[in-house]
């Protein structure tokens, strides 16, 4: 299975784990409210999991600019 991480805001590409044996305990996804996990994670065409997450870059810019949360995807 793979697991690829991609920032929510601008799409960039952030990590990519191809391991049959990971399980979502051991990434950290049990942890999600049913809301959360409905936000974040999805399937893609392939099967493969996609986790969306927040890049180092759009956080330090959502940091520095609260307003642009506002809108939906603030940096595309």
């Amino acid at each position: 299975m793979r697991y690829r991480y991609v920032c929510r805001c601008c799409g960039m590409k952030i990590a990519e784990l191809e391991r049959a044996d990971l399980s979502e305990g051991q990434l950290g996804l049990d942890s999600l409210t049913p809301e959360e996990r409905e936000h974040i994670i999805t399937k893609d065409a392939g099967g493969d999991t996609v986790i969306r997450i927040i890049c180092d870059y759009c956080r330090d810019a959502l940091d520095r600019h609260p307003e642009l949360s506002l809108v939906g995807n603030p940096l595309q």
